[in-house]
This record gives C-alpha cells, structure tokens and sequence, in this order.
C-alpha cells in the first residue's frame, strides 16, 4: 500500500514519513483522533489488482465524467443525415389507393410506368422516431419501431428532391433488380394509411420519373400481393417489424434514399427540414460502503508472516470494495426504493433491455457465424462509433484464441497466407491485458473479465465513448472513492477498537444503445 500514500499526502502536514511506509492505521505518534479525516483515492483506487476488475478500470481511466447531482440527466444526440430514407408502403394506381408490391403503376392515368417523364405518386413510412432520431436494435423489441408506427412519419422529404425508389422484376422475386428515380413535385404531409392490417403514418410524394428501370417495375415492398412467411421486402412476406432484419442482407434492399436535389436555373430557394436530434435520459448514483474493524489489542499484536493485521486487511478491503462496484457497474440495475436507496444501471441489465443482442454457443458457433453479428453491429449506417472494447467470459476467451489460430496451426500454406480472422498482438492498456483480433470489420479489442463466468453473458461489446462512471461531486465535496478514517475509536464510542470506511458514491451513464451488444 505504500505506492498510495503520496496521494494522501496534499493538503495535511502528514508526511510520508510519518507513515514510517507501513500503511494506514499503523502505529505513529499522533492519536488516531488527530488523523480522522477522508483520504480520497478515487483516481487510484483501480489501480489495484486490475486484472480482476477490467471494466470498472476502463470506466475509470476513459470515461469518468463527474456529476453534481444523485439523480443525473444527459442527452444523446443521433445524426440525421444519413437517416434520409423510408419504404414504400404503398402507391397510386390512377385515382386508387394499392397496398402492395404490385407494378408501378401512372398516377395520372393508371397505366403501368413505360417511360422516363410519368406520373408516380407513392407513399412513404420509415422506421424510427423523427423526435430523437430513435432507432431500432438489433433482436431489441420491446423499445422497437415498426414501419409506420406512431411517431416515425418522415420529415425530409422536400420538392425538388431526387428519390431513389428500388424495385425488383416480379412480384416473386427477392431483392432488387433495379431502381427508378423519382423528382418530387409535391409532399402530402401527415398522412394515415391502413396498411398491412393496420393505421400507418407516412407521407405521399408525387412527381416525375428522370430515371426508368425496365428491370425493376414491381415495388419492394413490406405489404405485398402474395404474403406468406419468408423474408421482408420480397414478395413472401407481410411482416412490418424490422428489428430483427439485418441492415446490409434486407432492409437496405428495400429502403428508398434521397439522392440529391436538383433545380432549374434561376429558380428561388428551396424548403428545408429541422431535425431533432436529442433525446434525455437520466443515471442515479449508488453509495457502496466497506468497513475496517479491528481491537486496539488485535491492532497491537505482532503476528507471524503478516504482523500488521490492520494494514493487511486495510489493504483487503479496499480491493474488496473496488470488486464490488465491479459487479455492481456490470450486473446492477437502476431502480430507487421507498427507502431512499438508489442503485445505479449495469451493463448487463442496460445492454439486455435496449442493446444489440446476439447468441454464442462455443461448440456451434463459427466465424462466419460472427462476422454476421459484427456486420450488424458495427455498419456505419447504424452505429458509427468505433471506441467499442469487448469483455468476454474466459470460455470466450479461449473460443476467440483458439477460432484465431487455427488457420496458422493447421491450415498454413506459405508465409503468405493468412485468415480473415486473426490475433495480431497483445499490449496492456491500463494495465488491463487486451487481445487485438483482426477481422474483415476492422480489430476487435478484448479483454478477459472473469466476473462474466459463470453467467449467460459470454461476450460484451462497450462502447466507452458512449458511458461513462460518474462519481458525485459538488460545493466542493468529492464522494468519489474515499477512506473516512476512525469513524468509531475508544474516544467517541466507548469501545475499544477502531474502524475505518470505505466510501463510494458514484453511477453510471449509458447512452447510444445501438452502440453497445451482448452476446448470450
């Protein structure tokens, strides 16, 4: 313990020296009445035996972020620019509304679409919440947005727009065959249409066609003329629920994108949209407390091996406390109680309710089993931030080593050779021993948390620029880890002995769930 006392040294007139070097509670010449005040090892504490506790040194070292309030607010903020999409849910046909994925037929006249320059008047829903950009989660349903559902109505849509609209040759295929491109001329906002056996939100956009695909005249549709089970967007399906779909393998096949605008010359300024960003989200901090209790008499024996039985369980329990926010800040769940208690949220518990989720069964599971999971998880159309590190439980540990070097114990064929998966290094960062795991999606960097075996949870993906530990702070008090020390002693109790606490207040912040996953 004695690389600690230089942080307990500022502000007081107690030197190291004082200290003799052999931790606190050991014998000096000053009354324990006289040195009863906090020592703060908040930005120490994970540093002892780190590898047991490898998330809570992560949070600790990146992503610590004081609050000046127990029950602490926070905001997310969600890019738009890339959200500029939806499905067609539905079309014209002359004056008659079609809910299918039936040809594309002229507004105007009701005769199939032949030529660059027809009339084309579709309606559109889309997938996630237009207030907060909130979206879907991969195999997340209970926070889920259908297609059309209550509050995704699209916002961008704006004349003079261009609107690439995918289609597919016959009602039975599935994909896409082609495209067409639509200029919008009018946006009929604040529409409700009963589609796929209920009331949808969307808009309707009515304009010309500048591009005509021969190739790709049946709709990609989630309503379709032949619905039976299969997949979404093809003629065998009539599902509007998405967050089940992967991005790159089905939605993105049925998702018509704005592709630019253009505008004839001399003509004026163009409408614009405002998005809204941000939504809010609230955190509680969680007080942890260990205490130190020992008689003056234990306190004064010399024992064999160890003497100094109070330094050495001093040093214990603080390595006992740091283990227990590990757990907390990994299996806890926020809730406050008719008692005042307040727990703060894990990242277990937050990552199940409103994360990425995905299975891994080790006797099964192959790499291109995974590679479809970090497809899902990691496409920049969805969650684009890349600061993500994975804890896994040590089975997984071993299951990552051993999927990456069978290639080079088994299968090598010349120097040259290589897989698409592969460990290519080790390091320490924090003092926290990472694997870097290369894959097709870029490296994977995992650490070993034993506090996952044992569990369901084999693997968990952390985005740490999108958490965040938050010890409180405020009126110049820190309630981050402190030892408070003889808070009972002979002279204020009566009774001869002596204890210290150790004392955390502190939570933790999540946000962007799309950026975090589990794996089960």
């Amino acid at each position: 313990m004695s690389d600690f006392l230089s942080v307990i040294t500022p502000n007081t007139d107690l030197t190291v020296a004082d200290f003799d070097g052999r931790g606190p509670g050991t014998s000096t010449g000053l009354a324990t009445g006289d040195i009863r005040r906090k020592y703060n090892f908040g930005s120490r504490v994970s540093e002892l035996a780190i590898p047991q506790d490898p998330f809570f040194r992560f949070v600790s070292k990146v992503s610590k972020k004081a609050t000046d309030d127990p029950q602490f607010k926070f905001s997310e903020k969600r890019p738009s620019f890339h959200k500029r999409y939806a499905y067609v849910i539905g079309h014209v046909d002359g004056g008659a509304d079609v809910f299918d994925d039936s040809l594309m037929q002229q507004s105007d006249s009701g005769s199939a679409v032949s030529a660059v320059g027809d009339r084309m008047k579709v309606y559109m829903s889309t997938d996630y919440a237009s207030q907060g950009n909130l979206q879907n989660v991969y195999n997340e349903n209970s926070n889920n947005y259908d297609v059309g559902a209550s509050g995704t109505r699209p916002a961008f849509f704006l004349p003079g727009q261009l609107v690439k609209i995918p289609g597919k040759a016959s009602a039975t295929d599935t994909g896409t065959s082609g495209y067409q491109i639509l200029r919008i001329e009018t946006v009929t906002d604040s529409l409700s249409k009963t589609a796929g056996g209920g009331s949808k939100e969307c808009v309707a956009l009515e304009g010309t066609l500048v591009k005509y695909d021969s190739g790709a005249l049946e709709f990609s549709s989630f309503y379709n003329d032949t619905p039976s089970a299969g997949g979404v967007g093809t003629a065998t399906d009539n599902d509007e629920q998405v967050s089940d779909r992967s991005i790159a393998g089905e939605l993105e096949a049925n998702r018509s994108y704005v592709i630019g605008s253009a505008f004839g010359e001399g003509t004026g300024f163009p409408e614009t949209w405002v998005d809204q960003p941000f939504s809010s989200n609230h955190g509680l901090t969680q007080i942890w407390k260990t205490s130190m209790a020992m008689t003056n008499t234990a306190r004064a024996t010399v024992l064999k091996f160890e003497p100094n039985e109070w330094a050495r369980v001093w040093k214990e329990k603080l390595i006992e406390h740091k283990w227990d926010i590990e757990t907390s800040l990994l299996f806890g769940s926020q809730y406050s109680d008719g008692d005042s208690i307040q727990y703060t949220q894990g990242a277990v518990d937050y990552i199940s309710n409103y994360g990425n989720q995905f299975s891994l069964t080790i006797a099964s599971k192959t790499q291109d089993d995974f590679l479809d999971d970090l497809s899902s998880y990691v496409d920049p159309r969805y969650n684009q931030s890349k600061a993500t590190l994975f804890f896994c439980s040590t089975a997984v540990y071993n299951w990552l080593h051993k999927l990456s070097g069978y290639f080079a114990n088994n299968l090598e064929i010349s120097p040259n050779f290589r897989a698409d998966m592969s460990l290519t290094g080790k390091k320490k960062v924090f003092g926290v021993d990472i694997s870097t795991f290369s894959t097709v999606y870029g490296d994977m960097q995992v650490a070993r948390n034993v506090h996952l075996d044992g569990t369901n949870v084999k693997m968990l993906g952390v985005n740490m620029k999108n958490c965040a530990y938050r010890p409180l702070v405020g009126n110049g008090i820190n309630r981050d880890t402190s030892v408070y020390v003889g808070v009972q002693t002979l002279e204020n109790s009566g009774v001869d002995r002596r204890v210290d606490q150790i004392l955390t207040e502190a939570g933790m912040e999540w946000s962007m769930a799309e950026s975090h996953a589990i794996w089960t």
